[in-house]
């Protein structure tokens, strides 16, 4: 199949680029690059460097790729920033996404599959999630994500276009090849073993008094290997839908901290500090839907081999991308 990637030089989408190009198909990756890498491209794509926003120029790319299918992954996914600065999550995950879905219908694209987050349905009801829980996100960056899931709906209602929109947890672990390196880090694993890698004094543990089995917050974590294989899953006709996309299992931030110092053979010191505003005690996924309709399983589930390909990845790559 040819497939056009949008965000396939950031994190997720260079490893679901490397899985496409490995499962034989002609993958075109669109970034601009402010986040993602072009050293993160996997070398068998073509690669055109555009934003979004520029609503011609993707037009023009995505009927020069001949795509029979997009996957989205471009968006910026900063909780925090977001509450800074709504207007940017609102132009570039709505506005300029927009016109990705605009060019998909114009150029005849059959599938559109979609990044979302777990961060649509805000302080869950209850945990394990499933998919029809109420969305009511707390951010501006959950927001933008619910946002464009509604124009899913309606494009799929009013022009046809088939989607899967994937809600993830959290994304960890690297392949061989391609890992995680973002210019501003505010993942718990990444930053945690930049304390093993000498590259940091010490990782932070927001919030000590979470009604959890050690106090600290509860977090699903899916290996990012797991994540592009569900979205080559989704190329398949007739899917369509809304899925989450977790292992089912939650670990706290102490038991990640400790699964670092295991993997990683080194001491690493934690700092406690207040609670974060808006930080839920669990956020846990139930999957079952993704397993039971796309035949999705989760490969790489336990903690410590998550951590040890990001290990094997963060110490090859020290300094992350050279670019």
């Amino acid at each position: 199949m040819n497939v056009l990637v949008a965000g396939g030089a950031g994190y997720i989408g260079s490893v679901c680029v490397e899985q496409l190009c490995d499962a034989g198909h002609v993958v075109t990756v669109l970034d601009n690059l402010t986040e993602g890498h072009r050293s993160a491209v996997d070398p068998r794509a073509r690669f055109v460097g555009v934003c979004l926003s520029d609503r011609e120029t993707v037009l023009k790319t995505v009927r020069a790729s001949g795509a029979e299918a997009i996957l989205h992954f471009a968006a910026n996914a900063l909780v925090g920033e977001s509450m800074t600065d709504p207007g940017k999550y609102f132009r570039n995950n709505v506005a300029a996404g927009l016109n990705l879905l605009d060019a998909a219908v114009i150029a005849g694209v059959r599938k559109f599959v979609f990044s979302s987050t777990c961060a649509t349905y805000g302080q869950p009801e209850r945990v394990p999630m499933t998919e029809d829980l109420p969305q009511r996100p707390i951010n501006p960056y959950g927001e933008s994500k619910l946002m464009f899931e509604r124009m899913l709906s309606w494009y799929r209602q009013i022009h046809g276009l088939e989607f899967v929109a994937f809600r993830y947890f959290n994304a960890a672990g690297a392949s061989t090849r391609f890992g995680e390196h973002h210019r501003v880090e505010t993942h718990l694993i990444p930053n945690v073993l930049k304390v093993a890698l000498g590259q940091a004094t010490h990782c932070e543990i927001y919030g000590t008094d979470y009604p959890t089995h050690d106090g600290t917050c509860v977090r699903d974590y899916i290996h990012v290997a797991d994540l592009a294989d569900a979205h080559i899953r989704a190329l398949e006709p007739g899917r369509s839908g809304f899925y989450n996309l977790g292992n089912g299992s939650g670990y706290s931030v102490r038991e990640v901290i400790a699964a670092c110092e295991r993997v990683s053979g080194r001491p690493i010191r934690a700092i406690e500090k207040p609670r974060r505003p808006g930080d839920p005690p669990r956020l846990v996924a139930d999957a079952s839907k993704a397993r039971r309709e796309l035949g999705w399983e989760p490969r790489i589930p336990r903690i410590e081999d998550i951590v040890a390909s990001a290990w094997a990845w963060h110490q090859a790559h020290p300094s992350g991308y050279p670019d």
